[in-house]
Protein backbone atom coordinates (compact mmCIF):
# COMPACT_ATOMS: atom_id res chain seq x y z
CA UNK A 1 0.00 0.00 0.00
CA UNK A 2 1.67 3.40 -0.72
CA UNK A 3 0.99 6.25 1.71
CA UNK A 4 -1.70 7.93 -0.46
CA UNK A 5 -3.79 4.82 -0.30
CA UNK A 6 -3.18 4.83 3.69
CA UNK A 7 -4.18 8.07 4.13
CA UNK A 8 -7.50 7.25 1.85
CA UNK A 9 -8.27 4.00 4.16
CA UNK A 10 -8.05 6.06 7.41
CA UNK A 11 -9.63 8.74 6.60
CA UNK A 12 -12.51 7.66 4.66
CA UNK A 13 -14.46 8.96 1.49
CA UNK A 14 -17.05 11.10 1.30
CA UNK A 15 -18.00 8.93 -1.47
CA UNK A 16 -20.91 6.28 -0.49
CA UNK A 17 -20.09 2.59 -2.85
CA UNK A 18 -23.17 4.21 -4.93
CA UNK A 19 -21.20 6.93 -5.92
CA UNK A 20 -22.54 9.66 -4.50
CA UNK A 21 -20.92 11.91 -2.59
CA UNK A 22 -23.94 13.92 -0.45
CA UNK A 23 -26.55 12.89 1.92
CA UNK A 24 -29.58 14.06 -0.24
CA UNK A 25 -31.93 14.37 3.39
CA UNK A 26 -28.56 16.46 4.58
CA UNK A 27 -28.95 18.83 1.24
CA UNK A 28 -32.35 19.30 1.45
CA UNK A 29 -33.37 22.91 3.23
CA UNK A 30 -35.40 22.39 5.84
CA UNK A 31 -38.35 25.10 5.55
CA UNK A 32 -37.40 26.31 2.63
CA UNK A 33 -39.79 27.50 -0.03
CA UNK A 34 -39.57 26.49 -4.20
CA UNK A 35 -40.26 28.67 -6.99
CA UNK A 36 -40.46 28.17 -10.36
CA UNK A 37 -40.76 31.58 -12.63
CA UNK A 38 -41.01 31.74 -16.44
CA UNK A 39 -38.67 34.72 -17.66
CA UNK A 40 -38.80 35.63 -21.14
CA UNK A 41 -35.51 37.08 -23.09
CA UNK A 42 -32.99 34.67 -21.58
CA UNK A 43 -30.95 33.80 -24.77
CA UNK A 44 -27.72 32.26 -23.51
CA UNK A 45 -25.10 31.62 -20.06
CA UNK A 46 -24.53 35.47 -20.09
CA UNK A 47 -28.57 36.14 -19.73
CA UNK A 48 -28.57 33.13 -16.95
CA UNK A 49 -25.64 34.89 -15.06
CA UNK A 50 -27.09 38.32 -14.87
CA UNK A 51 -30.83 36.85 -13.86
CA UNK A 52 -29.26 34.51 -11.35
CA UNK A 53 -26.92 37.36 -10.11
CA UNK A 54 -29.49 39.72 -9.14
CA UNK A 55 -32.30 37.17 -7.79
CA UNK A 56 -29.47 35.75 -5.57
CA UNK A 57 -29.24 39.31 -4.07
CA UNK A 58 -32.91 39.50 -2.77
CA UNK A 59 -33.11 38.60 0.62
CA UNK A 60 -33.17 35.25 1.97
CA UNK A 61 -32.48 33.73 -1.16
CA UNK A 62 -30.09 30.60 -1.21
CA UNK A 63 -30.02 29.11 -4.45
CA UNK A 64 -31.17 30.48 -8.42
CA UNK A 65 -31.21 28.23 -11.10
CA UNK A 66 -31.71 29.81 -14.54
CA UNK A 67 -32.24 27.73 -17.72
CA UNK A 68 -32.23 30.04 -20.89
CA UNK A 69 -33.19 26.97 -23.18
CA UNK A 70 -36.91 26.79 -21.42
CA UNK A 71 -37.09 30.56 -19.52
CA UNK A 72 -37.15 28.76 -16.02
CA UNK A 73 -36.01 29.91 -13.14
CA UNK A 74 -35.81 28.22 -10.47
CA UNK A 75 -35.42 29.94 -6.90
CA UNK A 76 -34.80 28.53 -3.56
CA UNK A 77 -35.65 30.91 -0.49
CA UNK A 78 -36.40 31.01 2.92
CA UNK A 79 -40.12 31.91 2.63
CA UNK A 80 -42.06 33.03 -0.13
CA UNK A 81 -40.31 35.95 -1.97
CA UNK A 82 -43.40 39.21 -3.42
CA UNK A 83 -43.66 39.05 -6.59
CA UNK A 84 -43.13 42.51 -7.24
CA UNK A 85 -39.61 41.62 -5.68
CA UNK A 86 -38.95 39.12 -8.12
CA UNK A 87 -40.25 41.36 -11.15
CA UNK A 88 -38.02 44.07 -9.71
CA UNK A 89 -35.08 41.97 -9.69
CA UNK A 90 -35.55 40.57 -13.11
CA UNK A 91 -35.95 43.72 -14.84
CA UNK A 92 -32.65 45.11 -13.25
CA UNK A 93 -31.36 42.32 -15.04
CA UNK A 94 -32.71 43.25 -18.31
CA UNK A 95 -35.73 40.74 -18.64
CA UNK A 96 -39.23 40.21 -18.00
CA UNK A 97 -40.89 38.46 -15.69
CA UNK A 98 -43.94 36.22 -17.22
CA UNK A 99 -45.04 34.96 -13.64
CA UNK A 100 -44.82 31.61 -11.91
CA UNK A 101 -43.95 28.43 -14.05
Amino acid sequence: MTAETEIQQSTGSCCSPAGSCHDTAADVQIGAVTTVYRVTGMTCGHCEGAVTAELTALPGVSSVKAVAATGEVTVVSAAPLAEDDVRAAVDEAGYELSGQA
